[in-house]
Formats: C-alpha cells, structure tokens, sequence
C-alpha cells in the first residue's frame, strides 16, 4: 500500500534512490513545463530512467503494487462501470477489479495523486487501492476501450454539422477547423492511436465513394478506419495547417512536417500530400525523436558482426554505406555510427534531406534544391569547413558519388546510405555511377546491408520441426532435426507478430575483395569473397534468428528473398510428395 504520509517531492526522491542526477531532475523540470505531462512520465520518456526502472522504484520505495499488462486486459467491467466512463477518461486511469467488497482496485500513472483517489471514492463509495502502470500502457488499453468510438462520435458530429460546407467550399479557412472542433479531434486521435499501435506510417486514402486510414505496423499496412468522402477536404486542410502547408493548393504536391507530442514523446512527422483522381491523399511518417540516436548496444548485433562493425568505425578515413530499401532502418544505423563517433575532438558535418534527428555537438545541413543547395553542392562547401566525418544523407547520382569517393581519399570518414539489395551489390551500383572500380577499393572501407524482421509473439508463436524444404532454406543438412516456430495470432499481437528486429550483412572492405576490383568485378564474385573471410549473408542472418525462434521462416523469406534456396526448397518438397506417394 502507498506511503501517503511522504511529502517529500517525487524528483527528490529519485535523486535520493540514485536513479537521476540533480543536473538530469532541473532538465526534467524544464521540459515537464513545455509537455505539461507528469514528471515521472516526463522523466522516462528523455530517458533517464527506464520503464522498468521507475516501476521498480514505485513499488520497492513507494509501496504500490504493479499492475501488468494481464490485469489491464482482463479489466473487470463491473469495475470500469462503477467509476464511470467521464471519470476514466478525466483522469486517464483504469479501474480492473476488486480487492474485497469494500475495495477496488485502480491502474494509475500517477497513485500518490489524492485527488483522483479522492474522485474515485466518491462515484464508487468504496476505498481505492491504487495500482502503478505507465501512462503509455494505460493509454493504449483506453485507446482500445474508447479510441474508436470516440473517433467515430466526431466523424458523425462533423458530418452533421459542417460536411455539405466542405463538400461546397473547396477553400477551407483555417478558422474553420480551430479549437476542439471534431475534424481537430479526429486527426488528433489519428495520430494518437497510430503511435499507440507502433505505425511508422499514417496513409489517408481518397477511393471513389470514401477515405480509408491505414498504418503500417511492423512495416505491414493494416486498414484502421473508413470515413464519408465529404470529411477528405475537411482532414487534409487541418494537416496543411498544422505542418505549415498552403490549404488553398490542391493540385500539386507538397511536403512539410510538425512535431507531435504523444505521452509526454515528441515526434518528428514528415507529411506529403499528392494529388490523385479522387482527391489529395496524405502520407505522414512518424518518427521518435529520440529513437534514432540511440546507442550501439541497442542495435541487435550479434558479437561478430558487432566486431566487424567495430573494425569498419575504427578506420580514419574512407567511406562506410549502410544500404536497404526504404523503412529498412538505415537512418537508425547511420545515425548510431555517427553517436558512436561524436567526440568533442572531431568535426562532424551531415548533409541530409531531411534532418531526421538533431544530435547535440553535430553540424547538420538540409539540403533545400530550390534555393540550389544540393547533396553535391553542400558537400563541395562542407569540404572547405575543416570536417573530420561527413554524413551523406543519400547518394543519388554520380556526381556526390564522385565527390563522396574524392573526400574519403583525402582523408575524411564519410558516412551515407544507398538503396541496394545487398553490399556485394552496392560495389556494382557505384560502378554503374561512374566510379571506377579501383577508386572503390581504395576508398570504401564497409558496407553494411540490413532489412527488418517481425518477431514472433512469444503468447502465441506454433512449434514444428523444420520439414525437408525449410532446412534446405536453413541452410541445414538433410535430416537435421530442429524445431523452428510460426506465427499464430492473440489479443495481444492480432496476427502473429509483435515489434522489429533488424538483420545484418556486414562486409568489411579486405586485401582479398580489392583484388578483385582490380580485376572482373560482378556482385556474385564480392559476395563469394566476403562470405569465404567470415561474412553473414542476409539470409544467414535470418536463419540465426529463425533458428533462436525471433522469426519464422516465412518472414525470413520475404526480406532475405534468395532464389536459389526457394529453388532447392521446391525441388525437396517434390521429392517429399514422391515419397509420400510411394508409401
């Protein structure tokens, strides 16, 4: 039971637990003033102290008993009747069940608070015991209780009140969607819940007789709600408002962004509106703030590949690409390196488009085409600013390429990202740039490739051993038995699938592969080189976590697609039926 008699401040007592420096409470403090969020809440999300951590701390030094994920889940609706929807949603807290008939039991981010207690007391006529749980999980099981009603409550308010407005009015002023009107409400609670659900990705989609919402969840678009095509004007005109767009053009693109606070987490939303024959469809791109400069432990690596990495970071100059398709988690890598690197001895210059993530002691630059400041023009004056490592967003063409290459020889790391499938391949694609093949080898000292991988629900992920044709995929010997797992699909993840991982192919720039670019160079022979010095592959990769039970085969497929295997996979599945048959 809670210790009501402390007076002593929450900050304080952290600072007394060891948990947080004074400098880090005084940072706390200030920010708390800018978010209007609670301290402890505050305090998690700049990362001072850990979810983990913090309810550790509520229940050894403060008393309260924790309330975990299967007492939220399982809220027993008496309990959430007796408190009453208005004083759930007022205080955001989650009544779950009953301690005796004369006691209920509450979930709060915030159980030394009295006057919420006091509240509860008084609409239940029955003692609380107060529960700790973070704001974040109260806020996704109220999202799951309320979210979608709640949403739905303002498309039917707005359509009755303003939809054949919008639907006659295609300039929009923005007083019209000022306030807590409900197309505010909506957007809001757009973002909100697609936070809550962990989406990278908010797609509002014009089709004939309707706008459809879907995010993408573990890079996969799920849809999420349907709304009357009179409500399309009425959205895409408070997006434009709140990321800085002009709300009275409609027939070109645009491209802007905002930040977006969502409990007590600022992030960072790119938005690009493109017409099409229905309308404007809007894309925004959520991203953590915070969650792209993190540190290199947190990247999964397994200890080889981590050496490998270690050795490509520790060369003084030359260039390291990090390559993927889009949303493979190469500005997450990138920007890690570049943590790792940042000394107050060196000069680091980035050239980016856009700055995704603003790091402390970093010069970064945006490229901006209309005014003429390119990738390559950017880099020729960066060249003239003494740097130590550069940051290349991108490489698009030739000509960074070329000047990327030249900054290297002289004697800077450079750091940037190309869209290739594999790093064997990223050595032809700058060939097919117009560098020459010996330039490379003297001048790129690693590639890394990666892609992301879901991982399995561990709730409810199946068991089987591995059949004839997924060894194959394995990589494994005939008959090898080994269990390997699929995805089934609970309340907790809806389809099998929970979070993100990402694999790793790492290939270190060696005497042995700059032979051969003195020689014949083709993707197959690099790659055959790597692998033979130690390099995991892609699919190599996946099959370790396959074979750790992380991901199913299935997964492992479709970011690290190798014909090869599938072909081999088919010929062992044949032979399979074969013998089935012969039985």
């Amino acid at each position: 039971m809670a210790l009501f008699g402390q007076r002593k401040r929450l900050g304080d007592q952290l600072v007394d637990a060891g948990l947080i420096t004074e400098e880090q409470l005084s940072k706390a403090l200030e920010e708390q003033k800018n978010t209007k969020t609670k301290l402890g809440e505050t305090i998690m999300a700049m990362g001072f102290v850990s979810d983990a951590d913090f309810a550790k701390f509520m229940h050894n030094s403060q008393g309260f008993e924790l309330a975990t994920d299967d007492d939220l889940k399982e809220a027993d609706p008496k309990a959430i009747e007796m408190v009453s929807d208005e004083v759930i949603k007022k205080h955001e807290i989650i009544p779950f069940g009953f301690e005796s008939i004369t006691e209920i039991k509450v979930a709060m981010s915030d159980p030394m608070n009295l006057a919420i207690i006091d509240d509860i007391t008084m609409v239940t006529g029955l003692d609380v015991v107060p529960y700790y749980a973070p704001q974040k999980m109260i806020n996704i099981y109220l999202d799951k209780m309320y979210g979608k009603q709640e949403t739905s409550d303002a498309a039917r308010q707005f359509e009755e009140e303003h939809a054949a407005e919008y639907a006659q009015n295609d300039n929009v002023e923005e007083e019209d969607t000022v306030g807590e009107s409900p197309i505010v409400k909506i957007v809001r609670s757009m973002i909100q819940q697609a936070v809550r659900e962990g989406a990278s990705d908010i797609h509002i989609e014009p089709l004939e007789h309707s706008v459809r919402i879907r995010n993408r969840v573990d890079g996969m678009l799920q849809e999420d709600a349907q709304y009357s095509q009179t409500m399309l004007s009425a959205m895409t005109a408070r997006i434009k408002i709140i990321s800085g767009l002009d709300i009275s053009e409609k027939r070109k693109p645009q491209d802007g962004r905002l930040t977006y606070v969502v409990d007590g987490v600022e992030y960072d939303v790119r938005v690009s509106i493109l017409p099409t024959v229905y309308g404007e469809k809007t894309v925004m791109r959520l991203t953590k703030k915070q969650g792209l400069t993190q540190e290199k432990k947190y990247l999964g690596l397994y200890p080889d590949d981590e050496e490998k990495l270690d050795g490509i970071m520790n060369n003084p100059h030359g260039i390291i690409l990090v390559t993927g398709p889009t949303g493979s988690g190469k500005s997450t890598t990138c920007y890690t390196v570049l943590n790792e690197l940042n000394r107050p001895e060196v000069n680091i210059i980035t050239v980016e488009d856009p700055v995704e993530a603003n790091i402390a002691g970093i010069n970064q630059v945006q490229v901006n085409v209309k005014a003429g400041l390119t990738f390559a023009s950017a880099l020729r004056s960066i060249l003239r600013q003494d740097p130590d490592i550069i940051m290349i967003g991108e490489i698009r063409d030739g000509e960074t390429a070329q000047i990327a290459v030249q900054a290297s020889i002289t004697g800077h790391l450079v750091i940037s990202t190309l869209h290739t499938n594999s790093t064997a391949a990223s050595i032809t694609r700058l060939i097919d740039m117009g560098v020459e093949a010996y330039m490379i080898g003297d001048a790129v000292v690693g590639i890394i490739a990666q892609r992301l991988v879901r991982r399995l629900c561990n709730d409810c992920k199946v068991p089987h051993q591995a059949t004839p044709q997924e060894l194959v995929l394995l990589g494994l010997p005939a008959g090898t038995a080994v269990t390997v797992y699929e995805p089934g699909g609970c309340e907790k993840c809806g389809n099998g699938y929970k979070g993100r991982k990402a694999i790793y192919e790492i290939m270190p720039i060696s005497a042995g592969i700059r032979r051969i670019l003195h020689e014949t160079v083709t993707a197959e022979i690099i790659e055959n080189q790597a692998v033979s010095e130690g390099m995991n592959t892609l699919k190599m990769s996946g099959a370790r976590n396959v074979l750790e039970g992380t991901t199913s085969i299935a997964e492992m497929m479709r970011v690290a697609y190798d014909m090869d295997a599938q072909t081999e996979a088919s010929k062992a599945k044949e032979e399979e039926s074969e013998e089935a048959e012969q039985k």
